[in-house]
């Protein structure tokens, strides 16, 4: 711990947000943070300032968040302020730490139980008693289902109604995976074994059970910092409130903008929520952007700005604080192939003129999209890296798929159609062409085998005409290799495009140390790049065609919106209008795109689109941010429920020069200006003509005849500085 650290030290370089929020007093605290906003510095900061200045111990801290990563970066940068003795850990890891050391008295002198490390063998066992034999990817769906309804706090009785009203796209009926449900929990009890989300639940309800372990927990971990709070689940926040036990020494920062994983069971509704639940709550709203140029920063706000539902009442319209850079660019092409080849074509190009590969990204909607960049890139020359999934020929579909090819290559007829022949030789590994089937990890399997099914079509197609990915590279030069070997004639037979999977696959293998970083939108959250390809942004992909309500609608958009902010100077936006070379382009760009993309091998710069009325008439809560619908509160600029600031002084010295006023003019007091401006005018102490202006109920005309005189009372003046001639106090 360093001890030099001084109160000026941590204060040292934070912008005024940024002050605010570490210096503001014990007690609830929401720091709505925008992305690149330095939302743990404020929060290490904070922390750090409470410390150094005696008003907590190190000891009586605990900071939680959703990833070790993130831990570990909280601890290293509490350490170096001078707090290094907090205690940083994730929501499990801090459950699990407490069980574990009263697992003696919670268990009553057993040793705690074991965990599952995986559901799929038990969920697979209880499958199977309920009559579903089926493969990984059922299981894996269903632990996946098990895992939302844990975390959402729903019991297997429950869960058709609960999953039913929440629209869970379900790989089994609802009533069978509450029957898979309860027999899993049935196993796992008889195994003497508890999962991931038991460990949240038993940490909860160890404290509700045993008093001594509840003041115990109370008494060492008095101020309390959540992290990413517009991921919590229901079980998370349970666990949250029993460590608080009705104390309100918490701080938490989110961003609502950035909300991706309600399919897992988080909402941000605690985020939203915070200023009503915590009626003294201070807000602080970060919106100074470090990370990306101001070009990066205007297309974020562009896209986030269209926004509507409850995250939306908390956006923030983010301001870059970076040197200016190149404008964003938004293209298109005439098929994912040469889309690909203009992504790799590009990325060589940065890369030569002394852009690290590490500092390259390229973004999809699903992993499925990534083997026709793992193969533009490799035929580029341009190492990658995937991040948070396999490469596309490792996959376990993939590899069953192409055993069930080279099967197929037997007795397939070498003149017939190759794609039918594709589709027909899949069957074997469960594969058909009809909509995709319900549940996250059989969608993702059905995608995976789909795309080579699209790989089959491009190389039928250049078989056919003779192009290659290079034909349809960028227009920088770096066309690289092609995608499928010279042909030597139209040898478009199973036995032809298995061999050409046979050499992709060999050249997407190759190790690498450092490379472009090919991954998902949802696992791209909290990293960023230099340089970032947002790939395939066509509708019917971002958003998906599962996007089916006004809610997932807005997740699809917010996904965008955390791709975007992942960049710090180079942004590339790109569609492609048929999936396959020389396929039918029917395609459209994504709804969520400010611009419409030209033609290929041109750059759009995107034009912000004009608010319509109703969001540019928008107000929001000056205390807790929530958009305002009530007449009265927004012309208060306040929630009736939040806290008032009037000075009550001055509402009586408006109110008398108010009447006197009316009296002179002959008319009703509210012709001056109604009780509620008059309120408002008292709370939010205009300072100039802009400030009053603002205030609903005070246009150019009411500015005119009695600005002047308003503002002279708000600066401290006398009703009788401030009649005009004919009133008389």
């Amino acid at each position: 711990m360093k001890e030099s650290v001084t109160v000026d030290d941590v204060l040292a370089g934070l912008d005024d947000e940024q002050r605010a929020a570490v210096t503001a007093p014990a007690g609830p605290l929401c720091i709505l943070a925008g992305a690149g906003t330095g939302k743990t510095r404020a929060i290490t900061h904070r922390i750090a300032h409470r410390v150094r200045s005696g008003q907590v111990q190190p000891q009586q801290v605990l900071a939680v968040t959703f990833t070790a990563r993130a831990a570990a970066e909280l601890r290293a940068r509490l350490g170096m302020l001078g707090a290094g003795g907090v205690s940083a850990r994730t929501f499990h890891a801090a459950a699990l730490r407490q069980l574990r050391y009263f697992a003696p008295r919670i268990f009553h002198g057993r040793a705690m139980p074991e965990l599952v490390d995986s559901k799929a063998r038990l969920v697979t066992l209880a499958a199977a008693k309920t009559g579903h034999r089926g493969e990984r990817t059922l299981a894996r769906d269903l632990a996946g289902e098990i895992e939302w309804a844990k975390s959402s706090l729903v019991e297997p009785g429950d869960y058709p109604a609960v999953a039913t009203k929440a629209g869970r796209e379900l790989p089994l009926a609802a009533d069978q995976v509450a029957a898979v449900f309860a027999e899993y929990e049935r196993a796992k009890r008889a195994a003497g074994m508890i999962d991931f989300e038991d460990v949240l639940r038993a940490a909860a309800w160890a404290m509700e059970e045993h008093q001594d372990v509840a003041e115990q927990i109370r008494s060492q971990y008095r101020h309390f910092v959540v992290d990413e709070y517009q991921d919590v689940n229901p079980v998370q926040q349970k666990l949250l409130e029993t460590w608080l036990a009705g104390r309100d020494d918490l701080t938490v920062v989110g961003d609502a903008s950035q909300t991706i994983y309600s399919f897992t069971g988080a909402t941000s509704g605690y985020l939203v929520d915070f200023p009503r639940q915590h009626k003294d709550a201070t807000v602080v709203r970060l919106f100074r952007d470090y990370r990306s140029t101001p070009q990066v920063v205007a297309l974020a706000n562009t896209v986030i700005s269209q926004a509507r539902g409850a995250e939306a009442r908390l956006r923030l319209e983010l301001v870059g604080q970076r040197a200016p850079g190149p404008e964003p660019e938004v293209r298109d092409f005439p098929d994912e192939p040469a889309e690909a080849a203009a992504v790799a074509a590009r990325c060589a190009a940065l890369i030569d003129a002394g852009t690290p590969p590490s500092e390259i990204a390229v973004l999809y909607r699903i992993n499925a999209q990534s083997e026709v960049y793992e193969g533009a890139l490799a035929d580029a020359g341009v190492p990658y890296v995937l991040q948070g999934s396999e490469r596309f020929f490792e996959r376990g579909e993939v590899r069953q798929a192409m055993v069930a090819l080279r099967v197929a290559t037997r007795t397939a007829d070498p003149g017939a159609p190759l794609v039918p022949t594709v589709a027909e030789a899949l069957d074997a590994v469960g594969w058909r062409s009809e909509n995709p089937p319900a549940g996250g990890a059989a969608r993702e399997k059905w995608e995976a085998l789909a795309a080579l099914v699209g790989l089959a079509e491009e190389f039928a197609a250049s078989r056919s005409t003779g192009t290659t990915r290079a034909d349809r590279g960028d227009d920088t030069g770096h066309g690289g290799q092609p995608g499928w070997d010279d042909p030597a004639g139209p040898d478009t037979s199973l036995a032809a495009f298995t061999a050409e999977l046979d050499r992709r696959a060999a050249a997407q293998h190759a190790p690498t140390v450092e490379g472009v970083t090919l991954a998902s939108l949802h696992s791209a959250k909290g990293l960023e790049w230099d340089a970032v390809f947002l790939v395939g942004l066509a509708d019917g992909t971002l958003p998906t065609t599962y996007a089916k309500t006004p809610e997932a609608l807005e997740e699809e958009r917010r996904l965008l919106y955390v791709g975007i902010t992942r960049a710090r100077e180079w942004l590339w936006l790109s569609w492609a209008a048929a999936r396959a070379a020389g396929g039918r382009q029917s395609r459209r760009p994504s709804r969520f795109l400010p611009a419409g993309p030209a033609r290929a091998g041109t750059t759009t710069q995107p034009v912000p689109k004009k608010r319509d009325r109703a969001v540019a008439r928008s107000v929001s809560c000056r205390v807790c941010g929530v958009t305002l619908m009530d007449a009265m509160e927004r012309k208060l600029g306040r929630c009736a429920t939040c806290p008032s600031t009037m000075d009550e002084e001055l509402l009586e010295r408006l109110q008398a020069w108010r009447a006197l006023v009316a009296q002179a003019a002959r008319v009703p007091s509210y012709v001056v200006f109604t009780d509620a401006t008059l309120t408002a005018i008292a709370e939010q102490l205009p300072s100039g003509e802009p400030q009053l202006v603002a205030i609903a109920g005070i246009g150019p005309r009411k500015l005119g005849l009695y600005g002047e005189a308003v503002l002279a009372l708000v600066a401290g003046k006398s009703v009788a500085d401030v009649l005009p001639e004919g009133a008389t106090g």
